[in-house]
């Protein structure tokens, strides 16, 4: 059984960038941009609030996509022209990654001042940047190595934001259910073993706050069939205290994910899809809750989107309406699930 702050209505962070925002990124001017970043956040807030989000982000607005927070923050890494075969601009570490600070200090304080409403952050894990960054013969000797130098980093930040007053805390590593496949996707730079050995790194938290979860998105899409043996060695290797699942589609295989997560964990269900403006049917995806509650204790459980509205700043999936269509629909459904007990 959780404990009592489960968060229930929960998004991944990243939300539609407003298009005057958009707008003084473009224009180059640096003041300008601050302020309009601002102004972001702070309305931001208020539309988490009014949508009765059960945690607040900045949206993501002071970054270009999920893994700037990290990226932009460290030293040792060279951004090229290249892009990846995930449409994200590819980075290469040159050496091991330094942090001169906190990454997302500033902006996290900003949120506790704005409201009494949980901050939360989300950062890259070190096990998707080390797979993702890492060139053999460009300084670091392994990915292994690579991955524990940014696990140092990231755990420190999870640190640093839990003193600030964040109290949810996610990681994501898009990597990992390809992981979970019968037949397991290329892990790239870095093995399964050592993703789950790295990632593990920077979730230990020894002093932990009352109400504090660190948290792990494995990814945003289930595999097609899951092989649960690799899923429970990864929910084994990984000490996350919640697990943001894809739960969207309505496969068997997104719910072998759930069902093959310990008890002990709490789940978060990405129950509607954040890349289509379609607005799900309820009783469908209420129906799809009604399965996991006939393995699961539901008081341990969240729902959400199924991943970021706009993990890279000028590639947002939907318009700002749709974002918001889709978020009333994922707070409906916990009061259904759930009552106004939160």
């Amino acid at each position: 059984m959780a404990d009592t702050f489960n968060y229930r209505i929960d998004h991944h962070g990243s939300l539609v960038r407003p298009i005057e925002l958009t707008t003084a990124r473009r224009a180059g001017d640096p003041e300008a941009l601050r302020k309009a970043e601002i102004q972001a956040v702070e309305d931001a807030v208020v539309l988490q609030r009014k949508l009765r989000s059960t945690v607040v982000t900045d949206g993501d607005f002071p970054r270009d996509d999920f893994r700037s927070a990290v990226l932009d923050g460290v030293s040792g890494l060279r951004r090229t022209g290249e892009t990846g075969a995930d449409g994200l601009v590819r980075w290469v570490a040159e050496s091991l990654p330094k942090a001169s600070g906190p990454l997302l200090g500033d902006w996290a304080a900003r949120l506790a001042e704005l409201t009494v409403i949980a901050p939360k952050a989300a950062l890259p894990s070190p096990a998707y940047l080390a797979a993702t960054t890492f060139e053999p013969g460009h300084g670091p000797s392994s990915a292994r190595e690579l991955g524990e130098a940014f696990a140092e980093i990231v755990r420190a930040e999870i640190e640093s934001l839990v003193a600030g007053g964040v109290r949810l805390i996610q990681l994501d590593n898009p990597l990992l259910l390809g992981q979970l496949a019968t037949t397991p996707a290329d892990p790239g730079a870095l093995s399964f073993a050592d993703a789950l050995a790295v990632d593990a790194l920077a979730v230990r938290l020894d002093d932990r706050p009352e109400g504090v979860k660190i948290a792990l998105s494995p990814g945003w899409v289930a595999p097609t069939e899951v092989d649960r043996a690799r899923a429970e060695q990864l929910y084994a290797g990984i000490g996350a205290d919640r697990w943001i699942l894809p739960f969207d589609q309505g496969t068997p295989a997104e719910l072998a994910l759930v069902e093959t997560l310990p008890d002990e964990r709490d789940f978060c269900l990405g129950i509607v899809d954040a890349t289509v403006p379609e607005l799900e049917d309820i009783d469908t995806v209420m129906a799809r809750i009604d399965a996991v509650g006939e393995f699961k204790d539901l008081e341990d459980g969240a729902v959400s989107p199924s991943r970021g509205f706009a993990d890279v700043a000028d590639r947002p999936w939907l318009t700002v309406e749709q974002q918001r269509r889709k978020v009333v629909l994922v707070e409906t459904t916990a009061r259904y699930v759930w009552g106004n007990e939160f």
